[in-house]
């Protein structure tokens, strides 16, 4: 590749292979799932990074570069080591194995990116196995808003698929993301490992609606009692929060609005606002209490969709690494 070919991304590319792994890694961290996966795709794709390419960057973007980087290394390490420093390891493995052994799935991906209702109005008609696999390589929170927009009665079947999914054979998914390719314009050919599973289902339903997530367990439960026990307890939920140690709920505190802690914890057990307190300054604790206790009641809905943020900011802190949460019992509160 000539040097001056490089467009933008290429260019950031260069960059990111070339300052670090520690810097890239952080600089991931600031980025969204789409970027990430786009300047992925390309720092696997680039090549050999010539010295004319690496001072064209220098000149635009760093002048020391070289003095603080080691080209020739082993770019499909340096992607996995940085990704899963970045995101976590959970995160990044969704991530890792279409850029580094699939290359690009472009009908899948455009998929990935378009709105849930379109996705599912698009989805609706294929096959229940064929929706499950597409749901199981989106994230959670997207496969989730999906599985919202399709038939209620067809949810639990979905999910159930999604669990008990072991893996797709490239082959398959090639023609999955040819079909895509034709409702979606443009597509190469992809290859890509395992898919589905128990914690695929639990990351879905972990990002429904309280209520829609109960009646999705409840038609399990009465088909595969023991599959969903198994997608239970790798579910989290807000009274799971009472287990992690103090220093990981003051990390998360200091991520969370008061506000929407108050509303959350209108929902909860008095163990988990006790450990709330117990984890804030005493007047931080005193206001809380008083706030709690002179509040009006609140919607179940709007209780709800707050704890959902609160573990969104939870799952982000875990996928990082920088807090660690243990196993719950798994219940929820039916009146606050």
């Amino acid at each position: 590749m000539a040097t001056k070919e490089l467009n933008k991304t290429e260019r950031a590319a260069v960059l990111m292979l070339a300052i670090g792994m520690d810097r890239a890694a952080l600089i991931f961290k600031h980025m969204n799932r789409r970027e990430v996966q786009i300047l992925g795709t390309t720092m696997a794709g680039i090549g050999e990074i010539t010295p004319e390419m690496m001072d064209q960057v220098v000149e635009e973007i760093i002048i020391d570069v070289k003095s603080r980087t080691s080209l020739g290394m082993d770019t499909d390490t340096y992607i996995r080591t940085v990704l899963i420093s970045a995101l976590g390891p959970d995160k990044a493995n969704s991530i890792l194995d279409r850029i580094l052994q699939g290359g690009s799935t472009k009908g899948i991906e455009q998929l990935k990116w378009m709105d849930s209702r379109s996705i599912a109005d698009m989805i609706r008609q294929e096959h229940p196995q064929i929706m499950a696999t597409l749901l199981a390589l989106m994230d959670g929170d997207q496969a989730a808003e999906v599985l919202m927009y399709l038939p209620e009665n067809a949810r639990a079947d979905l999910v159930m698929r999604i669990a008990t999914m072991k893996g797709v054979q490239p082959g398959a998914l090639r023609e999955l993301d040819e079909i895509m390719e034709k409702q979606l314009t443009g597509s190469e050919n992809v290859k890509a490992t395992s898919l589905g599973g128990v914690d695929a289902a639990a990351n879905i339903l972990n990002y429904m609606e309280g209520s829609s997530s109960d009646l999705v367990m409840g038609e399990i439960s009465e088909i595969r009692a023991e599959l969903a026990q198994e997608i239970q307890d790798k579910m989290f939920v807000f009274e799971d929060l009472s287990s992690m140690s103090a220093s990981d709920m003051q990390t998360m505190l200091r991520e969370i609005p008061t506000g929407q802690l108050l509303l959350a914890l209108r929902g909860s057990s008095q163990d988990l606002k006790e450990k709330v307190f117990n984890n804030m300054s005493r007047r931080a604790a005193e206001i809380l209490r008083d706030d709690l206790e002179a509040s009006p009641p609140a919607r179940l809905s709007d209780v709800e969709a707050a704890q959902k943020e609160i573990l969104s900011v939870v799952k982000r802190l875990v996928d990082s690494g920088d807090i660690q949460l243990g196993g719950g019992d798994g219940g929820r509160d039916a009146y606050v």
